[in-house]
């Protein structure tokens, strides 16, 4: 049995925010802030929406595979349409990431329709929980604890066991409440300045996973959190970014700042809480960092003069294989540029005649390089994942073949 919880004080969670003497947070907040704005301004809106589709499979990918659990991109493609694995593992694995992308989702949208959200309550902490583990296999939901004894995770419910993660003996779960309400009161605070709120991301994200309210999923909830607090601060780019990819790719850093983060003080000048303010404020710098990193990544990707160097580079290879007729490139950067375009004008685009460029529009819509909400309805962009490597080469790890899948 786990010994006696050492956590039932919220004064023991305490510091909430990073105490530095410097002003290397504050830059690097106000960097965030102002490259994540210039992101989102790169692209027409209606293509930003395809962009935004794409980064939430990417960030479904990349939080799992931190979990331990590796899932191919084109099989998070297929569990979005229904389409199912008959493998039975690889089947459990495509539900955890189509549930991660489908909550993602449902968060953004009642972060849109109701703008009074109050992300940092335990209602909403449970709602996410509730979601997610309401869509996964039943064999997610089973756990089994360090003396061998399986338990069942409940959808939305708090823990009802003490529990170890590592060597962190997280806050007995009696008082749960106590110590959700104190991260309620500190993070939710309304009158926190942009800045604060993006310092405000990266301390809960490790308050939260310190907490560990839930006897499992805490993780995946984490990070979706941390994306509703962005969305919520307005600095997520529109979704066009996701610190979850520069997590994952520094996993072994990430998990080694969480852990610092967890330390008690380390005498006299650590700070006053109970906790390291110094494991705070480099778990802190470690996420902000880590977020201004793929910041610059995906502005870079987004760069338009480079985007549509590689869809034409893309087509090129398709038209030499066989698969896509030469003038589909321009078909697929006035889309890009302009954000939609009427079918009516793919003869002039590709100045061909209208049969052909209808063939060419069709091949399109089939290969899903363009979408349409109806059957006759203007185009738009779309990024399929068989073509994500060529148009956002090092979006997922080397050796994540996309297009031989």
């Amino acid at each position: 049995m786990p010994e006696e919880p050492i956590y039932t004080r919220t004064s023991q969670m305490e510091p909430m925010f990073p105490s530095v003497q410097d002003a290397s947070l504050t830059n690097l907040a106000v960097e965030v802030i102002r490259q994540s704005a210039a992101l989102s301004a790169t692209l027409h809106p209606a293509s930003r929406e395809a962009i935004v589709e794409l980064v939430r499979s990417m960030n479904s990918y990349y939080s799992n595979l931190i979990e331990g659990h590796n899932t191919h991109p084109i099989d998070i493609e297929r569990a979005l349409a229904k389409d199912y694995s008959h493998d039975p593992a690889k089947r459990a694995l495509q539900m955890e990431s189509a549930a991660h992308v489908e909550v993602q989702k449902l968060i953004e949208v009642r972060l849109a329709e109701k703008l009074d959200t109050d992300i940092c309550a335990p209602d909403f902490l449970c709602w996410i929980h509730r979601e997610f583990y309401e869509r996964l296999p039943d064999e997610f939901r089973n756990i089994k604890t360090s003396e061998g004894e399986i338990k069942v995770v409940k959808p939305g419910e708090l823990r009802e066991d003490e529990v170890t993660v590592g060597i962190h003996l997280a806050p007995g779960f009696r008082s749960l409440p106590d110590f959700l309400s104190r991260f309620h009161s500190a993070y939710g605070d309304p009158h926190l300045s942009a800045i604060k709120k993006v310092v405000a991301t990266a301390a809960s994200h490790h308050r939260l996973a310190w907490v560990h309210p839930f006897l499992d999923g805490n993780g995946r909830v984490t990070r979706l959190f941390s994306h509703a607090y962005l969305v919520k601060a307005r600095i997520d780019g529109h979704g066009m970014w996701t610190v979850s990819r520069g997590l994952a790719r520094n996993r072994a850093n990430y998990l080694a700042a969480l852990a610092g983060a967890d330390s008690h003080r380390q005498g006299e000048m650590d700070g006053r809480g109970n906790l390291s303010n110094k494991g705070l404020v480099a778990f802190c710098t470690f996420f902000l960092e880590t977020a201004l990193d793929q910041i610059k990544f995906m502005s870079a990707l987004l760069d338009f003069d480079g985007l549509q160097k590689r869809i034409i580079g893309y087509v090129d290879r398709q038209t030499v294989l066989g698969e896509l007729q030469p003038e589909s490139g321009y078909l697929l950067r006035e889309v890009l540029l302009r954000g939609e375009i009427p079918r009516g004008e793919a003869s002039r685009i590709t100045g061909k005649a209208e049969r052909t460029a209808r063939r060419i529009l069709k091949d399109l819509l089939e290969k899903k390089l363009l979408s349409a909400e109806t059957a006759k309805g203007p185009v738009r962009i779309s990024f399929p994942t068989r073509a994500v490597g060529y148009y956002f080469p090092r979006l997922y790890p080397e050796g994540v073949e996309l297009d031989e899948y």
